[in-house]
């Protein structure tokens, strides 16, 4: 039995020596093979010196591809523009119709509003009672004139027939005169032939003076007939004014496109220029502001991708149609005093006009709208 508990006690011991040698093997094992610090860890300037070099390829690239490769240039500062106009009419009265509807579409032509036309009428009759009148005074005239040259023919006839007598007269009287000095004759003869070939004298300056009168009061008919003519012309054009007139009070349509912003209603007094709507033709383009540094490569004719906000699945194309000489401040009310000692540069946008091929159909388009044209500018 001893000898059996001292083996025991040996086999204990063995193998707590092997525990304590199996524990400590792992600590050996693992001084042998610990792992060694990262890369990173031990080249922190490389990496970081790798990513600046890389940072920079990448700005490089991206320069040179927006300078050399890069063929378009883009703005979302970009709208629909027209020239619209307010509708208003030339002559005043009132709005007896109103043909047409909100954001109603009009051709050439068609009727937008009428205005009440009697007023204009009735001066279009006056006028044409005034040529009537001014005709018929020159017609007075011309019958006057014609008379008053009669009566200078005859005056002149007369003036002839004096004349004849007077010659007689004078013949008359110097043979009495004669007579007397050789003593043939009596004085009474010969005083009696005086006084004839006096009063033969006093009717030819009579008849000259009637000569006289007549083609003075032709000449003063002729005047009247002047100013007669005159007041025809005068008519006349009051007949064209009133025609005119009478022409406003219809208005119509100069050119396609949509009336909006209709204000204008029957019984409404319009002065003449009041806006009773706002006419945006169909004729519309896109206004696009680039900035100055984008128009470099920007020429006429180029063609341009346009994408409506309010309709991106529309593909509209377009092509560069002018580019303005000047920046839109420039040409603004007030534009902007540089000379100043704060001055702080902005880089200015240049308006481009862009012309569309083609709109597309079924969708209501209209100046102010928001697009973003892009330019292929290579």
């Amino acid at each position: 039995m001893p000898d059996d508990q001292q083996q025991r006690d040996v086999v204990t011991l063995a193998d707590q020596d092997a525990g304590r040698s199996e524990r400590r093997q792992p600590a050996a094992d693992d001084g042998g093979n610990g792992k060694k610090p990262g890369f990173i860890r031990r080249h922190p300037l490389a990496i970081i010196v790798g990513l600046v070099v890389i940072a920079l390829l990448a700005v490089a690239g991206y320069i040179y591809w927006q300078r050399n490769i890069h063929p378009y240039e883009s703005t979302d500062d970009a709208f629909i523009d027209t020239r619209q106009f307010p509708i208003a009419p030339k002559v005043s009265g009132y709005v007896t119709e109103v043909a047409v509807g909100d954001n109603q579409h009009v051709k050439t032509g068609d009727l937008l509003f009428r205005i009440d036309p009697r007023d204009y009428q009735t001066a279009l009759e006056q006028a044409q009672a005034q040529i009537a009148s001014a005709q018929a005074a020159i017609t007075g005239y011309d019958a006057q004139i014609a008379a008053q040259r009669a009566q200078i023919d005859q005056a002149r006839a007369e003036v002839s027939q004096a004349e004849a007598a007077v010659g007689f007269a004078k013949e008359d009287a110097a043979r009495y005169r004669d007579l007397q000095s050789r003593g043939a004759g009596t004085v009474q003869q010969a005083q009696q032939s005086t006084a004839n070939l006096q009063e033969q004298q006093a009717k030819l300056t009579s008849a000259n003076a009637a000569v006289i009168a007549a083609e003075r009061q032709v000449g003063a008919l002729q005047a009247q007939r002047s100013s007669a003519e005159a007041d025809l012309v005068r008519a006349k054009a009051q007949l064209d004014q009133a025609k005119l007139n009478l022409s406003y009070t219809t208005v119509t349509a100069a050119q396609p496109g949509r009336v909006v912003q209709l204000s204008g209603a029957v019984g409404q007094f319009a002065q003449a220029g009041q806006s009773l709507a706002i006419f945006v033709p169909d004729d519309i383009w896109v206004t696009a502001n680039f900035k100055e540094t984008q128009i470099t490569d920007m020429r006429p004719g180029q063609p341009v991708d346009i994408r409506i906000d309010a309709y991106p699945d529309q593909k509209v194309t377009g092509h560069v149609d002018s580019v303005q000489p000047g920046s839109g401040t420039a040409f603004s009310l007030l534009p902007a005093q540089n000379a100043t000692g704060n001055y702080v540069k902005v880089v200015q946008r240049i308006p481009v006009k862009i012309v569309v091929d083609q709109w597309p159909d079924g969708v209501s388009i209209g100046p102010g709208m928001s697009v973003v044209p892009r330019v292929t500018v290579r």
